[in-house]
């Protein structure tokens, strides 16, 4: 019998094609899915870097009196015979936990936001500690940047993320999977729902930052965001 047969030497155009919408299709299905953890990977990294923070702010009240604040930034360069900015945005502010020996690393106030960048850990001058873009919290004060402290009310927040690019209070839903990683006064940490619509975050039922006798703030604190500074 006469073996004239040839071998094929490939894939016809069609069968290349069904291939290529096969893994096109697979690609579909299984993005989404790696985007959503990656979103809850970085959520969770903020929620982890929150408490950090929580614990250096408990530890500063106990020894300054106060959260940091524009007003206890000379207590802290007396003490510690540094130089430190008496600014107002939360890199100013959150710069005291590090001066003032209580925070021995930049990478704790890491969150992932459409302003942030990873902290190069280089904070051994007067001015490199906690640079633009390299704080991804909202830090929240009193009226006139008057510090806060644990006094009052546990559930009432200190500390946030993440906050919209145009740093007007708003939330971004794209990051977290439409969380808010929020840091409260008792240490603890919660991941709250972004409304979507309005980018607000609600605490019983209100505005975060609204006060008022209906509110967690009551009526003898005006709260206020101190935004991070952005790259």
């Amino acid at each position: 019998m006469k073996m004239n047969q040839k071998m094929r030497g490939g894939f016809t155009l069609v069968e290349l094609l069904v291939v290529i919408v096969i893994i096109a299709a697979l690609a579909g299905l299984t993005a989404p899915m790696v985007i959503r953890q990656r979103k809850k990977a970085d959520q969770t990294e903020a929620v982890s870097n929150a408490r950090q923070i929580g614990i250096a702010l408990m530890e500063f009240d106990t020894e300054y009196g106060s959260f940091p604040g524009p007003d206890t930034a000379k207590a802290v360069a007396d003490a510690t015979e540094t130089t430190i900015s008496s600014g107002t945005t939360a890199n100013d502010m959150l710069r005291q936990l590090i001066r003032a020996g209580i925070a021995q690393t930049e990478s704790m106030f890491f969150a992932k936001t459409a302003f942030s960048q990873k902290p190069d850990n280089v904070f051994n001058g007067a001015t490199n500690a906690l640079e633009a873009g390299e704080l991804g919290f909202g830090y929240i004060v009193g009226a006139q940047n008057k510090p806060l402290s644990s006094a009052g009310n546990p559930s009432r927040p200190i500390l946030a993320a993440p906050l919209a690019l145009a740093l007007d209070g708003t939330f971004d839903s794209d990051y977290y999977d439409g969380k808010a990683v929020t840091l409260r006064m008792d240490n603890s940490v919660s991941s709250l729902n972004i409304v979507k619509s309005s980018g607000k975050v609600l605490l019983a039922g209100k505005p975060m930052l609204d006060s008022g006798d209906d509110t967690i703030w009551g009526t003898q604190i005006s709260p206020a965001w101190a935004y991070p500074i952005k790259k």
